[in-house]
């Protein structure tokens, strides 16, 4: 589905390094501001226990997981939105974005420069956040003038979108975010093509140090504090240990994983929390030839659904055959799925939920 969230912060606080560590890939990670400047791109596989569970029961040939793309972005800095940093290709690379993961510095350390000299999250994601607005502020003001001068003939279409454009400069003006703005399905379609950044979904991630990485240090603590007052979400990550835990795999990993006494990769939390973040669930199709994990928006209907597999698929769509994958877990097999009357065929208005298997049944 194309579906990108773009690594955003300061320069120096961990971006890179996140990312190399969700990716695999090497995107250069050093001591001075702006050692990325072209955005790096990853697809990432979607963590899901789900998938391995079905694979255990159909045992096919081979089994494909869903995706998500990370983009790194260059560090951001003061006047970004006026080009400093080369701020204007780094603005622009976000826009193309579908949400924003903000790597905020969590951690102590001398021997790592910090571009403001010192360690405080509130003030580095204001600095952020600020540039984010005058950025959109910037598009919003070109559009009002524009169209503040059709609406002088009475057009309602001009005038909607006039007032729509003042309201969302008004917005920003007074140092608020455009999704902390109340619009109504009108204005989001009007706002649409500018793909402004502050309208976009965020998420928080707390870059800390080895000792921090199972609990929260005082730097957390203050940044769940203010992402809490946005209604917003924080995961607390140490980048540097996401890496070595990225080199291990089997009983090594395990290990490493509980001796930091953690439960599970911070890596898998940021992924699935991307995806949530995104609206964004996961439906299977499964046979002997593979089992195949397929991202959707949530509120699908079925055709849709049956669309992202092909648009044949949904233009000629006729039914699906569905059972939840919680019910083969439970049955253990397909077969006593059916024998338990668990296999539905459902139509056109069935709205797909979250771990359902399904066949789609359709005219070619």
């Amino acid at each position: 589905m194309g579906l990108k969230c773009g690594i955003v912060g300061l320069p120096n606080v961990g971006k890179s390094t996140l990312f190399n560590a969700l990716s695999g890939a090497e995107a250069e990670a050093a001591n001075y501001p702006f050692c990325t400047i072209d955005p790096n791109v990853s697809t990432v596989e979607v963590p899901d226990q789900r998938l391995e569970e079905i694979s255990k029961r159909i045992k096919p040939k081979k089994c494909i997981p869903t995706i998500i793309e990370f983009v790194d972005i260059a560090g951001l800095v003061k006047g970004a939105s006026k080009g400093e940093g080369l701020g204007n290709q780094f603005l622009a690379n976000i826009r193309d974005c579908n949400a924003i993961i903000h790597v905020v510095r969590c951690f102590d350390e001398e021997n790592v420069t910090h571009v403001e000299g010192s360690i405080d999250p509130i003030r580095d994601i204001e600095i952020i956040e600020t540039e984010l607005m005058l950025a959109d502020l910037a598009s919003i003001e070109k559009k009002y003038s524009y169209f503040a001068k059709l609406a002088k003939s009475g057009n309602v279409e001009n005038v909607q979108s006039a007032e729509c454009f003042k309201k969302a400069m008004l917005q920003l003006e007074e140092g608020k975010k455009l999704n902390e703005l109340d619009l109504n399905e009108k204005e989001i379609e009007i706002l649409k093509d500018l793909n402004l950044i502050t309208l976009k979904k965020l998420l928080y991630v707390a870059n800390v140090d080895e000792g921090s990485a199972a609990a929260d240090n005082k730097h957390v603590v203050k940044l769940r504090e203010h992402a809490k007052s946005q209604g917003l979400e924080v995961i607390r990550i140490s980048a540097k240990i996401e890496s070595e835990i990225a080199l291990l795999e089997g009983s090594d990993k395990e290990e490493f994983i509980e001796s930091l006494g953690l439960k599970e990769p911070g890596l898998n939390i940021l992924i699935n929390s991307a995806y949530k973040l995104l609206g964004l669930i996961t439906y299977f199709t499964a046979g002997e030839k593979e089992v195949r994990a397929w991202t959707i928006k949530e509120g699908f209907f079925a055709p849709q659904a049956a669309g992202v597999i092909h648009t044949d698929f949904e233009r000629g769509f006729i039914a699906a055959e569905i059972y939840h994958v919680s019910e083969l877990i439970d049955k253990n097999s397909v077969v006593k799925i059916k024998e338990s009357g668990l296999l539905r065929t459902e139509g056109k208005q069935y709205l797909v939920k979250d771990g359902d298997v399904i066949l789609f049944r359709f005219n070619v």
